[in-house]
């Protein structure tokens, strides 16, 4: 399917960086006309993976979060979130519900969010070599491109 627009930034994995990439992919939707429950799917899901990012990712120090997005002719948004930390050692465990590998508050629901909020969810990892996470989410609204 042919992108219509597209765009990527790199941002530190700071826990103030995560409200400014949930503005990002918000206006970066917006001329898809989204409702503003399709505003807030996304906007919690990318907020979701980017937090896994700073907590799990880089756990006690800081690193670099590659988030990318498109959205194609059939108003289908893709979001990649990327990190270059730790990995996750076991896919499966982390995307069972109340599974957490951080301590603390943790709630162990980050990844039962995004697929959720989202048409589709894919993680991909690789232990010391970091974790790609994929959000696809349709948009019902109409295009402006």
């Amino acid at each position: 399917m042919k992108k219509l627009n597209e765009f990527r930034m790199t941002i530190d994995s700071k826990s103030v960086n995560e409200g400014f990439a949930r503005v990002v992919i918000s206006a970066f939707i917006s001329p898809l006309d989204p409702t503003l429950e399709e505003i807030a799917d996304i906007k919690t899901a990318v907020s979701e993976a980017v937090t896994n990012c700073i907590v799990h990712a880089y756990k006690d120090t800081y690193g670099k979060i590659y988030i990318s997005a498109s959205v194609d002719e059939a108003s289908n948004i893709t979001v990649t979130i990327r990190d270059k930390g730790c990995g996750i050692e076991n896919i499966e465990q982390a995307l069972t519900p109340l599974y957490t590998s951080g301590s603390g508050d943790r709630a162990g629901l980050g990844f039962t969010v995004m697929e959720s909020f989202c048409d589709k969810l894919r993680v991909r990892s690789k232990i010391g070599k970091g974790t790609t996470v994929t959000l696809i989410k349709k948009i019902n609204g109409k295009t402006k491109w």
